[in-house]
């Protein structure tokens, strides 16, 4: 079994995607980001950077204690290499997706996760910010969209960086973004989108918070962006 500490968010739906489409047993353990659920002193053992998600494997490769693993694309890899799935092992094929799933964790979630915070969430609105990083977020879509082009998914077969890019092109409107302006990645995102397994994480969330969607009160964004919780 597999304790998932989660809260919907793109980094959060990585996960679900993966564990769906492979049909592994996992419990989720909500993490209210809003809250402060990722500060308490449990989850920062297996957490230390206080973001979520994390997973605790009770039944890991090899069997022996539990293995916890904290960040997305270190969970992806672990949860690949686990069931041999979406991750080849032939090293030109594997290296292949292992560089675009690390494209995502250092370029388009970081950018796209600004461009969410200032242009929904900061109190400021501060017209080079924006425009910064909706600029920014346009140029990776265009990178995804090229790499498309010629092929179904971002290294052939569907893979852990399709997994990782995925959730971040969901909520592509709040970024300033129109899909129809990238042909290719429209078509990669909505052949992603009707995969049962991805219905199937993305019905978590409501379950988990049933506010998703809407606003964050100003006490959340403080919990969240201040880098503590309510004394």
């Amino acid at each position: 079994m597999i304790d998932l500490h989660y809260w919907p968010t793109p980094n959060g739906h990585k996960v679900t995607m993966f564990l769906e489409e492979v049909g592994l047993p996992y419990r989720i353990k909500p993490v209210n980001i809003g809250a402060g659920d990722q500060f308490k002193p449990d989850f920062l053992k297996i957490a230390p950077n206080n973001r979520m998600p994390a997973i605790v494997d009770h039944d890991p490769i090899g069997g022996g204690e539990p293995i916890s693993v904290f960040e997305s694309g270190a969970i992806l890899v672990y949860l690949a290499e686990k069931t041999g799935r979406f991750l080849p092992t032939d090293p030109a094929r594997r290296y292949d997706v292992l560089q675009w799933l690390f494209w995502q964790m250092g370029g388009l979630g970081p950018m796209a996760g600004q461009n969410h915070h200032f242009n929904k969430y900061a109190p400021e609105k501060i017209p080079y910010a924006i425009d910064r990083y909706v600029k920014e977020t346009a140029r990776l879509y265009g990178v995804l969209d090229k790499r498309l082009a010629d092929r179904e998914f971002l290294a052939g077969e569907y893979s852990i960086a399709d997994m990782a890019s995925y959730p971040w092109i969901v909520p592509y409107e709040n970024q300033g973004q129109k899909l129809e302006d990238f042909p290719h990645l429209q078509r990669w995102f909505g052949k992603i989108k009707a995969r049962p397994a991805t219905e199937r994480a993305y019905e978590q969330g409501p379950k988990v918070n049933p506010s998703i969607g809407q606003p964050m009160s100003e006490q959340e964004k403080k919990v969240l962006f201040g880098g503590k919780p309510q004394a």
